[in-house]
């Protein structure tokens, strides 16, 4: 068993689970992390796509209850029924185009460089939102439309851009389109369990070669360290919008997006 592989397991699945649900890019942090850490070979890679399935347990098991009644309400509750079609409505424009283009995207902008950028763009962004005052008319993600549904599905295909967040896209979009802070973030993590778990089979089905038995052990610490991070992370965001806007997160993002560029800019 190597001891570093297990260190740099342990640290990953910290950085995934802290950062998954929060607008400042996991997998922006993951690709600088992993580099850092020299774990970035395609091995790493298979790595950090399992440990985001720990994240996303933790939304499961944090809302365990709403997904248990709107499973079992399916067949004859509207209320499930219609935030069911909403959270299909907004999965498929970037499911999609994730399909058709995640290749490229992967080979072109899965690097240090554009991750920088997309985080610096992102916080100019989040600080435009901010600076709108926007009057949320839905408060809760029960009370969404198919409109907005769609709405939020199409701020998600930005998040095909490492370093843009898949949830500072669908929290913004959601806000954008009429949302309450806190409605979006909930709808941002329902949203999260059917692509995240769509894409982590997907991917580890196709790189199912680079699996090995003595890999289990890296594999156990960082999901396992991964599902603990998020259900803190959940739990403290979740508290955290109630009472305050995501200015910080935009400043978060500037300075590091800043200070990362600069490092692989005088790298190169």
């Amino acid at each position: 068993m190597d001891i570093l592989n297990l260190f740099h397991a342990f640290i990953l699945g910290i950085v995934e689970g802290a950062t998954e649900f929060l607008p400042v890019s996991s997998t922006g942090h993951l690709i600088i992390v992993g580099d850092w850490l020299g774990f970035n070979d395609d091995k790493g890679k298979v790595f950090e796509i399992v440990i985001q399935l720990g994240a996303i347990l933790a939304v499961v098991w944090e809302y365990r209850a709403k997904i248990a009644i709107t499973i079992t309400g399916l067949s004859s509750n509207s209320g499930a029924q219609r935030f069911t079609v909403n959270l299909i409505i907004a999965f498929l424009p970037a499911a999609i185009l994730g399909f058709l283009f995640i290749k490229k995207i992967k080979e072109y902008l899965f690097n240090p460089m554009t991750v920088a950028i997309a985080l610096i763009i992102g916080a100019f962004v989040i600080f435009w939102v901010e600076r709108l005052h926007l009057r949320p008319r839905v408060k809760e993600v029960d009370d969404m439309t198919a409109r907005d549904a769609l709405m939020v599905g199409f701020a998600q295909v930005v998040s095909l851009i490492p370093g843009s967040s898949r949830a500072g896209a669908t929290i913004i979009g959601g806000m954008l389109a009429g949302l309450s802070r806190k409605t979006a973030t909930e709808f941002s993590f329902f949203l999260a369990i059917p692509i995240m778990i769509a894409a982590t089979f997907y991917d580890v089905f196709k790189h199912r070669d680079l699996l090995h038995a003595s890999d289990l052990p890296m594999f156990a610490v960082g999901f396992v360290t991964s599902f603990v991070a998020a259900l803190i992370a959940v739990k403290v965001l979740i508290r955290f919008v109630s009472n305050h806007n995501f200015n910080s997160f935009a400043w978060y993002r500037l300075v590091f997006g800043t200070v990362v560029l600069l490092y692989y800019w005088n790298k190169v």
